[in-house]
């Protein structure tokens, strides 16, 4: 039940951060793409950038920001799917690519832009 909860606020939330990220100009391509290396929540177009964004959540109740949550191991998996989903796309090199963060703290959201930096290849 605790799990099921969990899954529902998390998809919540990346609904509330991809009205958030349409209502700035951001083009939502895909949501929720796995692959056998991870998840990334939101892939969106902003500009000419094709950008993976990491939704991330925490209630009141919660120690710590959202943002602090997405610590390396986590970056190297979301690199990993998105060396993937550009394979899968047949998206070449030369397409500018940035990784960023939406995070949901309470009531407040915000959007952290090349919120890191590529670390990885292989998928």
């Amino acid at each position: 039940m605790m799990r099921e909860n969990q899954r529902r606020k998390g998809a919540a939330g990346e609904a509330e951060a991809a009205e958030y990220l349409t209502a700035k100009g951001v083009q939502i391509v895909e949501r929720n793409f796995r692959c056998k290396s991870g998840e990334v929540d939101l892939i969106g177009k902003d500009g000419a950038y094709l950008v993976f964004f990491e939704v991330k959540w925490r209630g009141a109740e919660q120690a710590g920001f959202a943002a602090e949550a997405v610590d390396h191991r986590k970056q190297r998996r979301i690199c990993a799917v998105a060396d993937y989903y550009l394979y899968q796309q047949g998206l070449g090199e030369e397409l500018p690519v940035r990784f960023d963060v939406v995070a949901l703290d309470g009531e407040r959201t915000e959007w952290f832009q090349n919120a890191f930096d590529y670390c990885g290849k292989g998928f």
